[in-house]
This record gives structure tokens, sequence and C-alpha cells, in this order.
């Protein structure tokens, strides 16, 4: 999406505002012991209270109002009240809304009580990946500078990016063009003002690929490293990208 004026921008800001009251909230009760599908029942209050839909349920028929995925589980994870969070765990909490017409997504991995050192390492990494990938996202500048933002950071932090889940265009839908890669894809497309973006790095500390689960959603790593993710909603500016879901 191309925000066209002051309505789209307003529009866009009420349901990152949203993602962001639901995300925290969930984060606020990340324990040893809570289930995921207790977190998830956090953010459906919020979403209804707020007149929002759940993005997933809405656009795909998921099963829950938000995505939680565990330790090795990258992306898609299916909440349940059996699936009890342990200490040393590192849980995301992905959330994504539509209201009135908009859609906005943001997702945030963080650790369950004390973690590993390699654990807590990687959640820092991932948090920098974004940030520096979103100081990129300024009109002018290259889809491809966002992922080889990314793909340094990983680097450099002794990490692998999976190159198999993107960022995308949101705003209409929660799934638009373009695609944005965690990676350098040498893409020549150039960025424009009022762009909006879902940028979402993914890195682990093993195989740069995944795999899909029985349950036909959940997307857990090639070989059961741990996966952590961190994600906003953003418009490219001239100068610096407005983030959305912060």
């Amino acid at each position: 999406m191309t925000i066209e004026g002051d309505e789209d921008l307003v529009g866009l800001a009420r349901a990152g505002r949203v993602v962001a009251e639901a995300r925290d909230a969930m984060v606020a009760a990340v324990a040893p012991g809570v289930s995921t599908g207790e977190l998830d029942a956090i953010a459906r209050v919020v979403m209804r209270r707020c007149g929002a839909r759940s993005a997933p349920r809405l656009t795909y028929g998921f099963p829950g109002w938000t995505c939680i995925s565990v330790n090795d589980e990258a992306a898609h994870g299916v909440p349940a009240r059996w699936r009890l969070l342990s200490e040393g765990d590192i849980v995301n909490l992905d959330v994504s809304v539509e209201l009135d017409g908009y859609f906005a997504d943001a997702g945030v991995s963080v650790p369950v009580g004390e973690v590993s050192p390699e654990a807590s390492h990687l959640l820092v990494a991932t948090r920098l990946a974004q940030a520096e990938a979103t100081a990129t996202a300024t009109a002018g500048r290259r889809l491809g500078d966002i992922g080889r933002a990314v793909e340094h950071r990983a680097r450099r932090s002794g990490f692998s990016v999976i190159t198999d889940l993107f960022g995308h265009g949101i705003g209409r839908a929660l799934h638009e063009s373009p695609a944005v890669p965690s990676f350098d894809d040498d893409s020549a497309v150039v960025l424009w003002e009022g762009l909006v973006l879902a940028i979402e790095p993914f890195l682990t500390a093993g195989a740069p690929w995944v795999v899909q689960s029985p349950d036909g959603w959940t997307l857990r790593s090639g070989d059961s490293s741990l996966v952590a993710q961190h994600e906003h909603t953003v418009v490219v500016t001239a100068a610096e990208a407005l983030v959305l879901t912060a």
C-alpha cells in the first residue's frame, strides 16, 4: 500500500496502536507456567475492545487470534491452553489486526524467565537487525538494502537468516507486494515515499530454512535450532521510516 493522504495515515496508525497494545499486554504476561492460549486470549480481549479483527483469522482462517511460536518454531505457531511456557524458553508473539479496512502487523521474541547466553544474544541480535533494517527504509534506497542490513547484523552476531521467510507490503491487506527479504537479493526496486512495509527479520542459531509441522500451520527451523523474530509496520519517508507499531 502507498499512503495517499492523511486519512490513510490516521487509519494505519490506529491499527498500529491496537497491535502495539495487544503485543505489549501479551509480553507483560509472559512467564513460566503461562500457556500460549492464555496469551492469545489477552490479545483477543484487546482487539475486541478496540473493534479490531485478527488479521490471520480474517485472511487465512487461522485457528488463533495471534501466532505464538516457541523455541525452534519460527512462525505461525498455534496458541493452545495445553502449551505451557517453561523457564528458559524464548517465545515469539506475532500480532496483526484489521481495523476499519487498514492492517498492521508486529512481532517480538522475548525470554521466558532466565534464558541461555546464546538465546539472549539471539534476541538482542534480532532486535538490532530489525532496527538497522528499518533505518535503511528511506525513499530512494533499494529494497535489497533492507535485506543487506539484516544479513550483515546476523553475520556479525554469529547467526543465520531464515531465507525462506519474508517481510511484506501491508495496509489494505495483511500481505501485499513487495516481498521484503532478510538478505541482499540484489533487488533493483527503489523504495518510494508512503510505501507501507512490515519489516520482520528471522534470525536463527542454525539452519537457514524452515519446515512445516504436521498441524499444517507451524513453521519450524530446519534443524530444531532456536529462532527469533522482530517486526514492525513502517511507512517509508524521505527522512526516516515512521514506525506505526512502536
